[in-house]
């Protein structure tokens, strides 16, 4: 089978060529918001709250909840009895940032609240 080498260059340079023009484009930025958003955070006020609650709930429950500060501790204690002090040292840090979620999801939920308060205020006609 022959190939035109001059045809094969020439499509091969044209597909480098529009590979360059189209890198080069400029890109479109994204446009800017023109309110906070408080229409939607408030229609998804309820689920969001919800959400919320459900992982604290898990995350205060006892030894026996999957995912919970407790039965995260008592792994780490077993870890600890069995001397596998590496799998200790990694459940700790994982139990570490799990305790500072309690604090942050706690103040997330307070804030709710606020948010709740305010959008009970507004008007749903006005669309604010």
């Amino acid at each position: 089978m022959l190939v035109n080498r001059k045809a094969t260059t020439a499509a091969v340079a044209s597909l480098a060529v529009a590979g360059a023009l189209l890198a080069a484009a400029p890109a479109q930025a994204a446009p800017t918001p023109k309110g906070d958003g408080a229409k939607a955070i408030c229609k998804r006020l309820p689920k969001t709250e919800e959400r919320v609650t459900k992982a604290l709930e898990r995350l205060n429950g006892d030894a026996g909840t999957v995912g919970s500060v407790a039965r995260l501790e008592q792994r780490v204690n077993n870890a600890k009895s069995a001397g596998h002090t590496e799998i200790q040292t990694y459940l700790n840090d994982r139990l570490t940032f799990r305790k500072s979620l309690v604090t942050t999801l706690q103040t997330r939920q307070n804030d709710l609240k606020a948010v709740a308060a305010w959008c009970g205020t507004q008007s749903p006609s006005t669309g604010k």
